[in-house]
């Protein structure tokens, strides 16, 4: 990112940098351990970084398929067009569901996930959303975006950190993920 995509990676620390998250604190939290508590708000939040982001031209990609629970058919199939996915389930006498992955943002093949919902949506980013975009070469990079543990704490409980994540992906090694990733945690 650095060396390649110089202006992206500074347009990114941009809007990482202009959200500012002492106006992010407005969920008062209904858990019983921290009832009444003013929490930071994962919707305000996430909306900051959708302004900050549109603004220089990031735009979420979604990418739409054709599924059924014939595992065969399907293994024959991911890499049809969306057309060919529904033609073919349709043919063998199949209903074909539609499906689609999404993710926040993408500028010149960098796909961005700013990921304040639960923990385990960071796996689902990682290795179905991102995974998904950079095999079907849509995407060269992709950046994940998560609190450090010193704003999880201050937010609603089951919220990913990049502690964690961090070590997660080192767990996994060297050759995973497949592909190039970044992870950047924030603090207020």
């Amino acid at each position: 990112m650095i060396v390649r995509h110089q202006e992206l990676w500074q347009e990114i620390q941009q809007v990482i940098e202009g959200v500012d998250a002492s106006q992010l604190r407005t969920k008062i939290s209904k858990e019983r351990t921290i009832a009444g508590r003013r929490l930071y708000s994962p919707v305000e939040m996430n909306k900051a970084f959708k302004s900050g982001f549109s603004a220089l031209g990031w735009e979420e990609w979604r990418q739409q398929f054709w599924v059924t629970a014939d595992a065969a058919l399907t293994q024959e199939i991911y890499k049809a067009t969306p057309n060919d996915q529904k033609s073919a389930i349709e043919n063998v006498g199949l209903r074909p569901i539609m499906s689609y992955n999404q993710t926040d943002f993408v500028k010149e093949r960098i796909a961005i996930e700013v990921q304040f919902g639960k923990y385990s949506f960071v796996a689902h980013d990682i290795f179905v959303k991102h995974q998904s975009f950079f095999t079907a070469n849509v995407i060269d990079v992709a950046i994940e975006v998560v609190p450090m543990k010193e704003l999880e704490a201050q937010m609603s409980s089951g919220v990913p950190y990049y502690e964690r994540d961090l070590m997660n992906l080192i767990r996994h090694g060297r050759g995973t993920p497949n592909f190039p990733l970044v992870l950047i945690g924030i603090a207020p």
